[in-house]
Order: structure tokens, then C-alpha cells, then sequence
């Protein structure tokens, strides 16, 4: 009788430390903002969860989640095939997608540059190195400084598959570890330019960006909604199979109302209202 008391005892003070089990979420530098407001709101409308978010690129979030070192893997890029694959390897279950906002990639350059609107055509040229020069786009006489990020950012797979059509990155492209860096570098260097996330553009000027009609755009809620801004895309989060449990209501709560006003608080645009 006395070792089923203390045994029961032993659950009681075990219980408080299952109930906040965390949910990990790991994954894109561009989400991580975002992630973070839901996970604290999530957590003060609920004290008994724990959600637990850190970044590292969509690359790094996949890895994880094929890994099983993470719940949830945020992503700005699709999974790859190979990817989907070796998650049915492991697991016996294939990756879910849950789209959970959305995102237009802007184009910052400095405050001081007098470029006011590129196309994708001149993008990819200047990031592929065949335009060297700001004043072949319209610019000042002076060198094209480019800032990008690595090879493990959704982003980056982004701009390459979409912009660059596949095309290497010139060499003199000097990668950066997150969004927020590639922001601050080119909010010091004059002729620098970068690419992020929408919701990151603070101290640089995005530019407009050529349309199909000839017309540019900015990467606002309803330009990206309408398919008028180029550099459109969603953002995802990925599961081992449909989300379960504890993770799924933090994605169910992340797309009720309440989660989808914090996207445009953010700065990104909300997929229902």
C-alpha cells in the first residue's frame, strides 16, 4: 500500500512537467518573427503549453523534422521530393503541408539610392554578376554591392528558382546569416542591395517590382493576394503526417482569427480574416 502512495505521489509531481511538454517549431529565418509572436500569445492564452521556436533557415527546419528533432519545421520554400522522401523512409508517414501565411520577398536597397523600381530580369542580372554597375539600372556611377543569405534559407532557394531561373549566384555575393543581418548590412552600405522577407523592411527602401503589366509593385497585402507583386509566395509549416495533438492546435490556433491578425501585425499577410 505504501509503495502505490508513493508511487502515485511520484505521478502527481510528474504531472506538471508533462503537461507543459514543449512543441518545438524550427525553421525559417523569415518565419521566426512571426513564430515567436504566436508561440508567446499561444502561451499566455494557455499557461499549461509550452512552445518552443528558434530559426536557423527552412533548410536547417526540414533537416529537423527528418531528423525527428522537431515537431514542426517552418518553412518559406516547398520540401523538396528527396526531402518528402526520406520522411516516408523514416517515419513510415509522409510530410504534411499546412500553408499558414503569406509573403511577398522584397528588394531592399538603402534609403539613399535614387532606384525606385527594378524588374526580375534586371534582379536576376545583377545577382548573377552580368550587372556590376547601379547606372545601368537607372542609378548612381558606383559598384553594385550584393548581400545575400545561405544556402540552408528558403529564401535563398526562393530567389534562385524564381529569379534567377535556376542560375548560379555571382561569386562576389557576400552571404549572411539571416534577415536581419542582410537589412542591417545594406542599411550601412550606399550601394547595397539584399532580399528578405517583407516584414523585415525597416531602414531600407523596397523597391517597386516590375509586374506582368509593365507596371511596378510593393509587396503589400493586397498586391501579393492578387498575384501582381512577382515575388509572391507562401509560407509553410510542415508535420510528420496530418498534425497531432498538442502540435496541431498551436498550427489550429496559429490559422484561427486571432493567430491570423498577429500575420499582419508581423508585417507578412494573412491567409482568411
Amino acid at each position: 500500500m505504501k509503495r502505490t502512495l508513493l508511487a502515485l505521489a511520484a505521478l502527481a509531481a510528474a504531472a506538471p512537467s508533462l503537461a507543459l511538454a514543449a512543441v518545438t517549431v524550427k525553421g525559417s529565418d523569415t518565419m521566426v518573427i512571426l513564430a515567436q509572436r504566436w508561440a508567446e500569445e499561444y502561451m499566455k492564452k494557455n499557461p499549461s503549453r509550452k512552445v518552443q521556436v528558434t530559426g536557423g533557415g527552412s533548410g536547417t527546419g526540414i533537416a529537423a523534422l527528418i531528423n525527428g528533432t522537431t515537431d514542426i519545421a517552418d518553412a518559406s520554400r516547398g520540401m523538396k521530393d528527396d526531402e518528402k522522401a526520406k520522411v516516408q523512409e523514416k517515419f513510415s508517414v509522409a510530410p504534411v503541408e499546412t500553408v499558414v501565411a503569406k509573403d511577398g520577398v522584397a528588394i531592399y536597397v538603402n534609403d539613399s539610392n535614387p532606384v525606385k523600381q527594378l524588374s526580375p530580369e534586371q534582379i536576376k542580372k545583377i545577382y548573377t554578376g552580368e550587372i556590376t554597375n547601379w547606372k545601368d539600372v537607372g542609378g548612381n556611377d558606383a559598384p553594385v554591392v550584393l548581400y545575400s543569405r545561405e544556402n540552408s534559407s528558403g529564401t535563398y532557394v526562393f530567389v534562385k528558382e524564381h529569379v534567377l531561373k535556376n542560375e548560379d549566384y555571382a561569386a562576389s555575393a557576400q552571404t549572411l546569416p539571416g534577415t536581419a543581418a542582410v537589412v542591417n548590412a545594406v542599411a550601412k552600405e550606399k550601394n547595397g542591395i539584399g532580399y528578405g522577407g517583407a516584414a523585415y523592411a525597416k531602414g531600407v527602401k523596397d523597391v517597386l517590382v516590375t509586374g506582368a503589366d509593365g507596371q511596378g509593385y510593393k509587396p503589400t497585402e493586397e498586391n501579393v493576394a492578387s498575384g501582381k507583386y512577382a515575388l509572391s509566395r507562401p509560407l509553410f509549416m510542415y508535420t510528420r503526417g496530418q498534425p497531432a495533438g498538442e502540435a496541431k492546435e498551436f498550427i489550429d490556433w496559429c490559422l484561427s482569427a486571432e493567430g491570423q491578425k498577429l500575420v499582419t501585425a508581423v508585417g507578412y499577410f494573412p491567409i482568411r480574416k
